[in-house]
């Protein structure tokens, strides 16, 4: 966590150039918990609004030099997302109409009456803490939803972890392989922590050119490089009060890590092309699908910083690590997937859980994903294994063909009767697919078709071990 503190108040900019004015809006809004700074005309609120962030402005209409209609313009197009509400005692309806056109979130007409001011200003305030929080929830919706689902034990002790972490301020770096939900973890952290009800931001290190990574995470000055035609504010400070998320941190060139650290150290950030530094408040979350010790061997990643973050890690599984998972991600896979693409629902044949549990997914979650809405759009009245596409698994599937069966050589086996033969074949078949699946016994048990504790009772039976080490009882080994 960086800074922790109390969470800062609002801050309201009253730009009027009669002083009665400012001073009546100072009485009113700062006992009830605002910050207020005044400026005396539109020239002086726009160098204002150039240094320092504000979270609401009350303008002026009719102001000498600069109207509040040419500065309302203009300090949009330096924070695109502040509200502003407009007063006047002279204003008509046309000036109220351009207003609104030019952004304005309300009009307040002078004399100005204390409940109305209140009203409004918190109207603005609520309508735009709404919006945030509309579009968090709509992207989580849309890019996650019901991703975390499963019983299998993998996912059961990834929740413990995430129930015991979530509600403290430890940082928390998630690993794991691409597609594996570790942005899911993330927001999960978030939604169980003392933070909920602040932004949960999230920034993909690798999907940002290196040269521009350092002004998305901090924010930039107008005119601080080419393109920079207006003031934006970075990830960490759209993140105060919440949780930011450094999704494949592991690509992060090294001068942005840097920065990163600093902020960590310090609780500051500054802008690009500013001095400045100011304090956010916020809880930072790494990712990566990528080996940071060895990345900090070989130079690649600083070593300060992976231990800033590394306080708590934690491993998003592999879906093949949970197949036993595969069916009920998949039915919820093909609800969405009718419902986001305005079908009917679809049956589905049983035997296609069996085909998509049977595929080691190198995607993991996400590629399952996919793969169930192609079903879904591509499938006829129903859905049927032939609708399984041929990269996840054959459309007809032959039985194994276990040792001794017909064709296979059984000479090795010498003069044996044959139930000491069975036993022989049964013993070779289960190393076989042991072997296969590297010793992981729910996969193991999953293709031999039988359940993992009568698994382990054979590899008892038959005196089984990987690399003469006896295979434990209970979870087997290298299970998870």
């Amino acid at each position: 966590m960086i800074g922790a503190m109390e969470p800062s108040k609002p801050t309201v900019l009253v730009v009027d150039d009669e002083p009665n004015i400012r001073r009546a809006l100072k009485m009113v809004l700062e006992p009830e918990g605002y910050e207020v700074a005044g400026a005396e005309s539109a020239e002086e609120a726009l160098k204002l609004l150039e240094t320092e962030p504000v979270d609401l402005g009350i303008f002026d209409i009719r102001m000498p030099g600069m109207d509040g209609l040419t500065l309302l313009s203009r300090a949009r197009e330096l924070w695109r997302d502040l509200p502003v509400i407009v007063i006047s005692g002279h204003a008509d309806t046309s000036d109220v109409v351009e207003a609104v056109k030019r952004g304005a979130t309300d009009f307040v007409g002078k004399p100005l009456d204390r409940e109305r001011v209140l009203v409004s200003v918190g109207n603005a305030l609520a309508r735009r803490s709404l919006e945030e929080k509309v579009q968090a929830l709509s992207s989580r919706e849309r890019r996650f939803q019901d991703d975390m689902l499963g019983e299998s034990p993998a996912m059961r002790r990834l929740r413990e972890e995430i129930a015991k972490v979530a509600p403290t301020s430890g940082r928390v770096l998630i690993l794991g392989e691409s597609g594996a939900g570790k942005e899911l973890i993330a927001a999960e952290i978030h939604r169980l922590s003392k933070r909920a009800a602040g932004p949960f931001v999230k920034v993909n290190c690798a999907a940002i050119p290196s040269e521009l990574i350092e002004s998305e995470l901090f924010g930039h000055e107008k005119g601080s490089f080419t393109g920079a035609a207006a003031r934006r504010r970075g990830q960490f400070e759209a993140a105060h009060g919440g949780t930011l998320f450094l999704d494949e941190i592991g690509d992060m060139s090294l001068s942005a890590q840097a920065k990163v650290l600093r902020a960590l150290q310090t609780g500051e950030v500054v802008r690009v092309g500013s001095e400045k530094a100011f304090t956010v408040d916020v809880r930072v979350i790494a990712a990566t699908n990528k080996d940071l010790e060895a990345e900090v061997h070989q130079g690649g990643f600083r070593e300060d910083l992976y231990f800033r973050l590394n306080v708590v890690p934690l491993r998003a599984p592999a879906l093949r690590e949970r197949l036993e998972d595969v069916p009920l991600l998949a039915e919820r896979f093909f609800l969405l997937a009718v419902r986001e693409n305005g079908m009917r629902p679809k049956p589905v044949e049983p035997g296609v859980y069996e085909r998509l549990r049977a595929y080691r997914w190198p995607g993991n979650v996400r590629e399952l994903r996919n793969v169930c809405e192609r079903m879904v759009i591509m499938s006829g009245e129903r859905i049927t294994p032939a609708d399984v596409p041929e990269a996840v698994g054959p459309r007809t599937a032959a039985a194994p063909q276990p040792p001794g069966a017909a064709g296979a050589d059984l000479s090795r086996y010498g003069e044996v009767p044959l139930r000491e033969l069975r036993d022989l074949v049964e013993r070779d078949y289960i190393l076989k697919k042991l072997e296969e699946h590297d010793w992981n016994i729910t996969q193991a048990a999953q293709a031999l078709g039988v359940e993992r504790t009568n698994l382990h009772k054979k590899i008892k039976q038959h005196g089984l071990s990987r690399a003469g080490r006896g295979v434990a009882e209970g979870p087997g080994e290298g299970e998870e």
